[in-house]
């Protein structure tokens, strides 16, 4: 990983991983959620306009989402090995991350919605319609119940090599790490106690995306 992903790295060739590591992340759980949905496969492959619209919403919205919190991370975490060979801790980082991820995917889907409605008459042409449907989609998508669901998901490939670099290195001896922690991660063979821990992060991101949305439709329906 950090082959592909160094802090000295020129901005386009940093680019041009994250956009190839997102798109290895993405099309899998595309593939995965069309599976899952009965009748979206047939439909997709026997209506042409429909496969245009579902390829334009994942090229508009889903990569754009994705690469941009694939790069944040992707930053980050080359950020961090550095420092990492300069014997520091950096388990700041996650504070920096995971809200960062929370605001992205959320303005980001509001933005491309409302310039969505302009470009494509995407929601009858009706930005306020558009901002609308921002709450209620985002909701469902920690459940893999929609596009959004797939693009969060596939943000995976960038949090689980940032966080797990960091809680494996905020827990080495001589870092004042919490013995109990240590003591419960490293119980799990080689890597994979940074890696369950990883994914537990991941999912108070999940927890706290849906609960942002969840505050934003209870608003939405009290102005309404």
């Amino acid at each position: 990983m950090e082959k592909y992903f160094n802090i000295s790295m020129p901005f386009l060739r940093f680019a041009r991983n994250t956009l190839i590591v997102s798109c290895l992340g993405l099309f899998p759980l595309l593939l995965l959620y069309i599976a899952l949905t009965p009748g979206f496969g047939a439909m997709l492959l026997n209506n042409g306009p429909a496969f245009s619209r579902f390829f334009r919403q994942v090229v508009t919205n889903g990569l754009p989402v994705v690469f941009a919190i694939n790069y944040v991370s992707f930053f980050l975490y080359a950020a961090s090995v550095a420092k990492q060979r300069d014997g520091a801790v950096h388990g700041r980082v996650l504070l920096i991350d995971l809200p960062a991820r929370v605001i992205i995917f959320l303005l980001l889907h509001a933005v491309i919605y409302f310039v969505s409605a302009d470009w494509f008459g995407s929601f009858g042409g009706d930005h306020w319609l558009a901002l609308q449907v921002v709450g209620p989609t985002l909701v469902r998508s920690a459940l893999f119940e929609n596009l959004s669901g797939v693009y969060l998901y596939a943000t995976l490939v960038s949090a689980i090599p940032l966080y797990a670099t960091v809680i494996d290195r905020s827990l080495e001896k001589g870092t004042g790490r919490p013995e109990w922690l240590w003591g419960l991660v490293y119980k799990l063979p080689g890597k994979l106690g940074p890696i369950v821990l990883a994914l537990v992060l991941f999912a108070v991101f999940t927890l706290v995306l849906t609960g942002a949305a969840a505050v934003i439709v209870n608003l939405q329906s009290t102005w309404l």
